[in-house]
């Protein structure tokens, strides 16, 4: 980022997305018409990828939440986990990570039943053995980087 003002405008949207250019513009003192311009210069450099609505998973009967710990059952077989696995809607993440495991997915379902059905169709399509860490609260989530 160029400047403190843009790591302002950063941190603001992180916070709440829908605030308004206005709004923007009386929080960092600039115009409104400046803070388009650096918003959108942000969003073409990459730096803001997206906005989206934050849902409340158990307000859309999807209370149960699941760390799951992927390693390919044949190390030597093409590292091809994520592409195995991104139809799978019930995963919500997944990283590639340092550690016993090679990837870690984030997943919601309904109830017990359904996240061992889908750990077994995670087997099944990546090839991988699982170890699940059930989430039992969640004190904060998706919080805005610090900057």
């Amino acid at each position: 980022m160029d400047d403190e003002i843009d790591r302002s405008l950063v941190r603001l949207l992180g916070e709440d997305g829908r605030m308004s250019f206005a709004d923007l513009a009386r929080e960092t003192g600039l115009s409104t018409s400046a803070v388009h311009q650096r918003v959108r210069r942000l969003e073409q450099r990459g730096v803001i990828t997206g906005y989206r609505a934050v849902v409340n998973p158990r307000l859309v009967g999807l209370p149960l939440t699941a760390l799951i710990d992927l390693t390919p059952l044949d190390p030597s077989a093409p590292d091809d986990v994520p592409d195995r696995l991104r139809d799978i809607g019930e995963i919500e993440a997944c990283w590639s990570v340092a550690g016993d495991a090679s990837y870690v997915v984030k997943v919601r379902v309904s109830e017990p039943g359904e996240l061992e059905s889908l750990l077994a169709r995670i087997r099944s399509a990546a090839g991988v053995a699982t170890r699940t860490t059930i989430v039992l609260s969640t004190p904060f989530e998706s919080r805005p980087p610090h900057l």
